[in-house]
């Protein structure tokens, strides 16, 4: 057995990867959206000094809107909160008792088998033992039957 030369070939040797996202197109995606961002606010700013009842109109509008979805959310929420509710009472009604019952069950195996293990299987073992103990020692005493046939 000689000693055996190992070698790294090159392309196990780990290259650093290329990132997903290079660091020019995150550059150039900020400084787009704070640009459109300014001329939404240069927009809205427009609009307010030559449209303003139009412009507050849309506001009312808007708070109405926002005061509808707090409604609807209020709502999802107190579903939530029932369907939470519900989960509760299943896990304490339903299946605590099957884990209570499966408990019970596997404590009562477990019992059984250490009865049948004392009472069967221990007796059985050290009745076989004393049997070989026994064809042993008359086979000590006596010799091999089968060499002392003629």
């Amino acid at each position: 057995m000689g000693i055996q030369e190992t070698t790294i070939s090159t392309t196990a040797v780990a290259k650093p990867h290329k990132p997903l996202i290079s660091r020019v197109t995150v550059a150039l995606s900020v400084i787009g959206v704070l640009l459109l961002m300014g001329l939404l606010l240069w927009g809205i700013i427009a609009l307010a000094n030559n449209y303003a009842p139009q412009i507050e109109a849309v506001r009312d509008i808007l708070i109405i809107a926002l005061g509808l979805m707090s409604c609807v959310f209020a709502i999802v929420l107190l579903l939530l909160l029932v369907m939470v509710i519900r989960l509760v009472n299943m896990l304490e009604f339903e299946i605590k008792p099957i884990l209570e019952k499966t408990n019970e069950t596997i404590s009562m195996v477990r019992g059984t088998t250490t009865f049948v293990s004392e009472n069967v299987v221990r007796p059985v073992t050290k009745v076989n033992s004393y049997a070989a103990a026994t064809r042993r020692a008359l086979k000590t005493l006596l010799g091999d039957p089968r060499k002392n046939l003629p």
